[in-house]
């Protein structure tokens, strides 16, 4: 069985604020609460935040008298995460479904380029042993 993403048990609020710092980097409470749809107070972002480093998900820096936070994992490493449960759980572990999916939501609009670069990864994948 495949370990559970550490983000899978998360509120909606917390899965949104990690969401923000995964795509940004790094982010201070107001620059989150400028990305949130409808945001709560700056107080209820201050809490998710002490939430999430309590789950040890997130780690902060002090930047002058302000706090910047960021994701505690890299986050290639939530991504393959979360990649390797999605393929387990819904397509019951085949890289080739899960990557047939993909190109379905594309409408296969994949460039030559595109192609031939997949191409190499697999080849390299192969290579590895993976």
């Amino acid at each position: 069985m495949t370990k559970r993403p550490s983000t899978e048990d998360l509120s909606r609020r917390e899965r949104q604020v990690m969401e923000i710092l995964h795509r940004r980097g790094e982010s201070t409470v107001a620059e989150i609460m400028q990305t949130l749809r409808d945001p709560p107070t700056y107080s209820a972002v201050r809490s998710i935040l002490r939430i999430l480093g309590e789950k040890k998900l997130i780690a902060h820096k002090e930047d002058g008298p302000r706090y910047v936070y960021f994701p505690a994992n890299p986050t290639d490493k939530a991504r393959d995460d979360v990649l390797e449960h999605v393929v387990h759980t819904y397509f019951a572990g085949s890289t080739e479904q899960a990557v047939t999916a993909l190109l379905r939501l594309s409408d296969a609009d994949v460039s030559e380029t595109e192609v031939a670069r997949l191409r190499d990864k697999i080849r390299r994948a192969r290579l590895n042993g993976k």
